[in-house]
């Protein structure tokens, strides 16, 4: 009995002292866009300059760990962002700053991720898939132009752009610190940070 008192005291005293929600920054576009050179710069401000504890959840890395099992249907890929959201919704209900970039090509399946997860801002990453094919540096563009990589959104599967994102950023027009300032400004303006 004293061991369940104490750890109850313990969880009141965790949260008192940790009060503030955490919230995803959901980076979405097609390869190249920038997603990931934004989200990166966006977390290292909000850890250096801001104080936050923030978790990166990023596509590729993501693929290597903890879905290195799917494809690229569009079935693996829901499946995909369906457990990338769980990990997002733990870490962001418990004060985390989630930044996660995906290509995350599907409104449907977006629009699940945002009822799941604490305080979702969806970032519409845009940029013209002329100038992403100009970027790509790994050459899968070229690939997939050339029918060696099947479902490659943008190319032979579809991106389905944001309706309404919080935030979109043109990273054809703007630099990268153009693009963190405005999500940056948002989250100011917004109140998470």
């Amino acid at each position: 009995m004293s061991k369940n008192k104490n750890v109850m005291v313990n969880e009141k005293k965790w949260s008192k002292t940790n009060t503030k929600d955490g919230f995803t920054l959901w980076f979405t576009g097609l390869s190249g866009s920038g997603k990931s050179a934004v989200a990166d710069r966006v977390a290292n401000r909000l850890e250096e300059e801001h104080g936050h504890l923030v978790e990166r959840l990023d596509g590729d890395i993501v693929r290597q760990h903890l879905t290195k099992d799917l494809g690229f249907t569009k079935e693996d890929r829901d499946t995909n962002i369906e457990r990338v959201s769980f990990v997002a919704k733990l870490l962001s209900r418990n004060g985390i700053s989630v930044l996660a970039s995906f290509i995350s090509p599907y409104i449907a399946r977006r629009n699940k991720t945002r009822e799941m997860v604490t305080n979702f801002i969806e970032v519409h990453v845009h940029c013209p898939v002329s100038v992403c094919e100009e970027r790509d540096v790994k050459g899968l563009y070229k690939m997939a132009r050339k029918g060696e990589i099947d479902n490659f959104t943008g190319i032979s599967d579809p991106y389905e752009e944001p309706e309404n994102p919080e935030i979109k950023l043109n990273t054809h027009k703007e630099t990268v610190d153009e693009s963190v300032q405005s999500v940056i400004d948002y989250l100011e303006e917004n109140g998470y940070i």
